[in-house]
């Protein structure tokens, strides 16, 4: 069941295209997002800003709801005017496999929201001591018995952690027959995990530095492993995440550069939003960017180039209009 939390009030407007005042141009919109305290949440919240601000009187109205792999048929469906998927997630509903039946040929984008969200293979030094593990590559060559988080079933960030540990020649049946274990748990749960020991590892896809991994290192020593330039390529191709590097310093103890894969988040439609309302909106959210990097630091580094970058599907005619005009495409 989806949450829906009214930003600014009004009346909520048609789906299936943006509801528009002709005379006074005052967009009423939803946008499906994710939790209602989360990121996402609060880039609906920019975005309002964002749009009311070029277009007084406008809104955007966030309604939660189980995350990107949900919104995907929400936003295909007329179900809201605009959504929030990460990259992943919107390549694998563009092609249609699993965990989809089919292809959405409708979805279209309107601009990318950020792109650094890096996959961090994180393990305790106690575990990789002891078992003479300094890369991914001795998962294969030692068999450790390693017990590893690597988010929930249904989540792309645990699909990415599958196609990781396989491009270094490790599944999931491969760590159990060591005597290890696959757990399956999002985020917070995987950090109380590791602070309790019952894990030795975790693989997330979120913002450095991550409060729970951070929580984390106040009682365990960590370590992270970066991603052969191999395995990048490989799992880049798969998903389209893109190749990232963490910065040296990302924690305190991660000195060095890490080179990995990161996970994107795309603000996207449908092909049924008019190509004027899709430039319209794309051109507010372009000249008001600072409204959507005031709301959280995560956001500081969104730039318009960014907003037109995005991959994994193809842009609205719109949107893509606009992009051109700023000399962005």
């Amino acid at each position: 069941m989806l949450r829906i939390i009214t930003i600014a009030v009004l009346a909520l407007g048609v789906f299936g295209g943006a509801s528009v005042d002709a005379n006074a141009q005052k967009y009423n919109l939803t946008m499906s997002g994710a939790s209602p305290k989360g990121l996402w949440s609060l880039l609906g919240v920019g975005s309002n800003a964002a749009i009311s601000s070029a277009f007084p009187g406008s809104i955007v109205t966030y309604q939660t709801s189980g995350g990107g792999l949900a919104n995907v048929p929400i936003v295909s469906t007329g179900r809201a005017h605009l959504g929030i998927a990460h990259n992943i997630e919107l390549v694998v509903a563009a092609k249609g496999t699993a965990p989809f039946k089919g292809p959405f040929k409708n979805l279209r984008a309107i601009a990318y929201m950020y792109n650094w969200a890096p996959m961090q293979m994180i393990m305790t030094k106690e575990f990789a001591n002891k078992y003479g593990i300094k890369s991914l590559d001795d998962l294969s060559k030692k068999k450790p018995p390693v017990r590893i988080a690597v988010n929930q079933r249904g989540n792309m960030v645990q699909d990415m952690n599958q196609k990781i540990l396989e491009a270094y020649g490790v599944s999931y049946k491969d760590i159990k027959s060591w005597g290890g274990q696959v757990v399956y748990s999002p985020g917070r749960e995987q950090g109380q995990l590791m602070s309790d020991r019952r894990v030795d590892m975790i693989g997330n896809g979120v913002f450095v530095p991550y409060r729970y991994f951070v929580q984390v290192s106040k009682s365990r020593d960590l370590v992270i492993f970066p991603l052969r330039s191999d395995v990048i390529q490989k799992v880049a191709a798969d998903t389209g995440a893109d190749p990232y590097v963490i910065k040296g310093g990302g924690y305190p103890w991660q000195p060095k550069e890490i080179n990995t894969v990161a996970l994107g988040a795309v603000l996207f439609t449908s092909d049924a939003m008019k190509d004027q309302d899709a430039y319209n909106l794309t051109k507010a959210l372009v000249e008001n960017v600072g409204k959507i990097k005031a709301v959280h630091k995560a956001m500081r580094n969104l730039t318009p180039k960014l907003m037109a970058s995005q991959t994994s599907i193809p842009y609205h005619a719109g949107a893509l209009r606009l992009y051109k005009e700023k000399g962005l495409k």
